[in-house]
């Protein structure tokens, strides 16, 4: 099935997904701050560059948007109709990658906090 879109309009629309500082994590941090929590953003040097880390709790937090970690039965999470299979398999691996690196983290002796954009909404 053809894309619905030009290649232009297509790629102004993935342009746009941010992968920091959405409105989900924003809306974390400004809760995690106002609490007296003092944090770091996306640590390179951990499985998985969490979103937030709290080292003095040894904590890190993942904030998922629920399409990219494929969060079935939340409204949204659909799948899209073009280029199905490879969609499938992309958040598949995304998936995949989440459990590494949360296997990885907890044997370091990390917590770990998994948010979803649905239940901030």
């Amino acid at each position: 099935m053809a894309d619905v879109h030009s290649k232009e309009t297509r790629s102004y629309n993935m342009s746009r997904i941010r992968g920091k500082d959405t409105k989900p994590e924003l809306l974390v941090r400004r809760f995690l701050h106002s609490h007296g929590f003092r944090y770091r953003l996306h640590v390179k040097d951990l499985p998985g560059k969490p979103d937030i880390v709290l080292p003095k709790y040894k904590t890190v937090i993942f904030i998922h948007g629920c399409f990219w970690h494929g969060h079935e039965g939340c409204k949204y999470y659909v799948v899209p109709k073009t280029r199905t299979e490879w969609w499938l398999e992309k958040i598949g691996r995304n998936v995949e990658k989440d459990w590494d690196s949360e296997e990885k983290l907890s044997e370091m002796g990390w917590k770990i906090i998994n948010i979803s954009k649905q239940q901030l909404c």
